[in-house]
C-alpha cells in the first residue's frame, strides 16, 4: 500500500512539475514584434482636425481621445504632431532616421524629439517628403524611418511612409490624403523589433 501511494505521489509530483516548467517556457518565450502595412486617411484642410493614430491598437483614434495617451501621431496634409509637451498630454517620442527599415532592429534608448510649441515640431514639416510645385504632389522620401516612443511611454514603433495620394475629390481641390505606412510595434516593452 505503501508503495501504491509512493508512485502516486511521485507522479503527481512529476506532472505538476511537467506543467510548471512548460508555463515558464510559454512565459520566457519572446513577445514577437507587430508588423503591418496600412492606408490612413488624413485630411488636407488645416480647420479640420488631425487623424490620430495608435500603433498598439493599429487603428485611428477617435478625436474624442486627443486629450489622451491612447494615440501616438497625428497627421493634417503634412504636419505630425507627437503626443506630449504641447502636441498633446503624452510621453510621445520620435527619431527620424536615415536608413533601411529593416535594417534598423532596435529603437534608441535616448534621442527623441518632441513637439515643443505649435511652430518647433518634433517632426519638421518638409523633412520628410520631396514637394514638386508644377503638380502639386508630393512623395515620402526613401530612406526616412521614424522611430517613436509611444503616447503612453512605454512602448516603440518604428514606421516608414511608402506613398501620400489624393483620395477622390469631386470639388475644385481635394481634401483629403491617403498616407501609405509601413511599421512595426513591439508589444513587450522592448526597443527590439
Amino acid at each position: 500500500m505503501k508503495t501504491k501511494n509512493a508512485l502516486l505521489s511521485a507522479a503527481v509530483l512529476a506532472v505538476t512539475i511537467s506543467m510548471v516548467s512548460c508555463d515558464k517556457e510559454k512565459t520566457d518565450a519572446p513577445v514577437q514584434p507587430i508588423t503591418k502595412t496600412k492606408d490612413i486617411t488624413v485630411n488636407f484642410s488645416g480647420t479640420t482636425p488631425f487623424t490620430l493614430f495608435s500603433f498598439k491598437d493599429t487603428s485611428v483614434v477617435a478625436n474624442t481621445d486627443s486629450t489622451s495617451t491612447k494615440w501616438d501621431f497625428a497627421l493634417r496634409l503634412t504636419t505630425f504632431l507627437v503626443n506630449s509637451y504641447s502636441g498633446g498630454p503624452g510621453n510621445a517620442g520620435v527619431i527620424v532616421q536615415d536608413g533601411l527599415y529593416d535594417n534598423i532592429t532596435t529603437a534608441p534608448a535616448a534621442g527623441y524629439a518632441y513637439d515643443t510649441t505649435a511652430s518647433q515640431r518634433a517632426i519638421k514639416d518638409g523633412s520628410w517628403y520631396d514637394y514638386n510645385p508644377t503638380t502639386h504632389s508630393f512623395v515620402p522620401k526613401a530612406g526616412k524611418v521614424f522611430i517613436f516612443r509611444t503616447g503612453d511611454g512605454s512602448h516603440y514603433a518604428k514606421m516608414e511612409l511608402l506613398s501620400a495620394d489624393y483620395a477622390p475629390f469631386t470639388g475644385p481641390a481635394p481634401n483629403q490624403i491617403i498616407y501609405k505606412m509601413r511599421f512595426t510595434y513591439q508589444p513587450d516593452g522592448s526597443k527590439n523589433f
